[in-house]
């Protein structure tokens, strides 16, 4: 069986309610063994406490504005707002998370307290994911808070995927800063 008839077949079963249920230990195994590890190292945390200095006071009406530009540039050849986001140090550790997941992880990206993008492994469809579960169901509800997706098709990495929130705390203080979403490739939970 290929790889795409895999990911058709795992998007096929997984179209009843149950589907989140069915995959929950597994993704929490992967999340416990993989990204606890490396959820809140020094680049992840210090980078959303820099975007939250920036972005704290910014009102919903602002950032459906920055939404509404950072759509526009999604597929465009001029993307400021995008580069801001995909080319740091934070992106790049990122990404190397993902390269060294083998095919596993099929994208990462970080959120500020309010929602907007810090940091991402690859390019997201929107920048504002703080109307989204992945958000909403996370740093909303505090530290501990996580959020497994049912699996989807994924427009923004063009797979299968199901995705694994959490709430980012800073190691310091216990406080509750941002949020994390990693997307699992479906065919890897079967």
């Amino acid at each position: 069986m290929t790889l795409l008839s895999k990911m058709a077949l795992a998007a096929t079963l997984c179209a009843s309610p149950l589907c989140a249920a069915e995959y929950d230990d597994v993704l929490q195994e992967f999340l416990d063994s993989n990204i606890r590890t490396w959820s809140s190292a020094p680049a992840i945390v210090s980078a959303i406490h820099s975007q939250n200095s920036e972005t704290a006071g910014f009102d919903e009406a602002h950032i459906i504005d920055l939404d509404t530009v950072w759509r526009s540039e999604v597929g465009g050849s001029d993307t400021p707002m995008i580069n801001r986001v995909l080319e740091n140090e934070t992106a790049e550790f990122l990404r190397t998370k993902v390269a060294e997941m083998d095919g596993i992880i099929t994208e990462i990206f970080i959120m500020d307290s309010v929602g907007l993008n810090v940091a991402a492994s690859g390019v997201t469809s929107d920048y504002w994911q703080g109307d989204e579960a992945k958000f909403t169901q996370t740093y909303a509800h505090g530290p501990q808070a996580v959020h497994f997706s049912d699996v989807d098709f994924d427009e923004s990495s063009q797979t299968y995927q199901a995705q694994i929130s959490m709430t980012i705390v800073d190691p310091d203080t216990g406080e509750a800063i941002g949020a994390l979403t990693v997307g699992v490739l479906a065919d890897s939970l079967m």
